[in-house]
């Protein structure tokens, strides 16, 4: 994951991905935006697939920390393949980002989450401290 504390965020849609799972949006608007957030681009690796449940909340305990330091109650989960090359499937994807978006939203954070398999713009505004950008890497505990 990068996570990047923003003044600003969009996303516009712009064309279908190569995924096999394109989600729908709502065609009225391609575009989301939104102001003071915290822009978490991720992928899901195919190490994931072992718990995508575990993972989730994991990342969810990370961007819940950071989310708390830096004041934020808006996050944006946006789907984010190019971070790594051995992805998991399309389909654990899309659930493990589900699964990480129930678990913000129980915490009672504010979460968007962008549409999976969209080629899309981005633009953003990014606040210059500290904590403005960081990544972690969610990894399970293998088993001895």
């Amino acid at each position: 994951m990068l996570m990047v504390h923003v003044d600003q965020f969009s996303s516009t849609i712009t064309k279908k991905g190569r995924s096999k799972i394109v989600e729908n949006y709502d065609p009225t608007s391609k575009t989301t935006q939104v102001n003071e957030a915290l822009i978490i681009l991720t992928s899901v690796e195919k190490k994931d697939e072992l718990s995508p449940r575990n993972v989730s909340k994991k990342a969810a305990d990370e961007i819940t920390k950071l989310a708390r330091q830096v004041k934020v109650n808006t996050i944006v989960l946006h789907p984010f393949a190019h971070l790594f090359a051995d992805l998991s499937r399309p389909d654990i994807a899309v659930e493990t980002l589900k699964l990480t978006e129930g678990e913000l939203v129980e915490r009672g954070f504010k979460v968007i989450r962008t549409p999976f398999g969209w080629f899309n713009t981005l633009e953003l505004k990014a606040k210059g401290h500290p904590l403005s950008r960081v990544a972690r890497k969610v990894e399970l505990k293998e088993a001895k």
